[in-house]
């Protein structure tokens, strides 16, 4: 593996664990949060699964939660040096 990608894959690891605590904080069931990764063509897309009574908690009303945690994420990969977005899959 080359060295680039090896400090992507790290700081792709410290992206993801941004997104876990932050859902972890807000849901009843922190148990049932899943984080995965995945590199897709331009960035590395981070897929949150939550337990489905959480679902509401973790998008928020009108979707502000789920902006702000999008947001917070942006900044942690730009900081980084990697770009990434969030999925919220049921």
């Amino acid at each position: 593996m080359a060295e680039g990608q090896a400090g992507e894959e790290g700081a792709g690891s410290l992206v993801r664990g941004t997104l876990d605590y932050l859902a972890r904080s807000l849901v009843q069931h922190a148990e049932d949060v899943a984080v995965t990764a995945v590199q897709g063509e331009r960035a590395l897309v981070l897929q949150l699964r939550v337990n489905p009574e959480d679902m509401g908690r973790v998008i928020g009303k009108q979707g502000h939660t789920a902006r702000a945690l999008r947001q917070v994420v942006k900044a942690a990969a730009a900081k980084a040096g990697v770009h990434a977005t969030v999925e919220i899959v049921e």
